[in-house]
């Protein structure tokens, strides 16, 4: 079963990683492509760092999932925008799917257990 979790934990990483692939692409495609192309990602990275990453400083039980939502949902929709609405439907499908199965009891104890305890204990703290 860890086996299995840490493969989830992965294909969230991936998932991450995509959709600022997806930002970025969308970016490329504005005027001035220039700004847009690293701005979007930068700030989705910036927001999932602070608030939705699993050691985010600032991540609790709402403003974690809405940054998720607000990042995953820009990311579909800027690849619909982009002209590709079969690859946002589907980038849309995966993101949920993966999601859901990251909340598996089995999938949170891997990444409990794999945190430092300083952390751990600051993320208790809310600090």
């Amino acid at each position: 079963m860890r086996v299995l979790a840490w493969w989830v934990l992965f294909l969230v990483f991936a998932d991450e990683v995509l959709a600022m692939v997806a930002l970025g692409y969308w970016g490329w495609h504005q005027d001035p492509r220039w700004l847009w192309v690293w701005l979007l990602p930068l700030l989705a990275t910036q927001a999932w760092f602070w608030f939705a990453s699993p050691k985010a400083r600032y991540g609790h039980w709402l403003g974690r999932p809405v940054v998720k939502v607000l990042v995953f949902g820009s990311a579909t929709l800027a690849l619909w925008d982009a002209g590709h609405p079969s690859l946002a439907a589907a980038f849309l499908v995966f993101s949920a799917a993966v999601n859901a199965l990251a909340l598996l009891p089995a999938v949170t104890r891997v990444l409990d257990e794999s945190t430092p305890p300083v952390v751990e204990q600051r993320r208790r703290s809310g600090a």
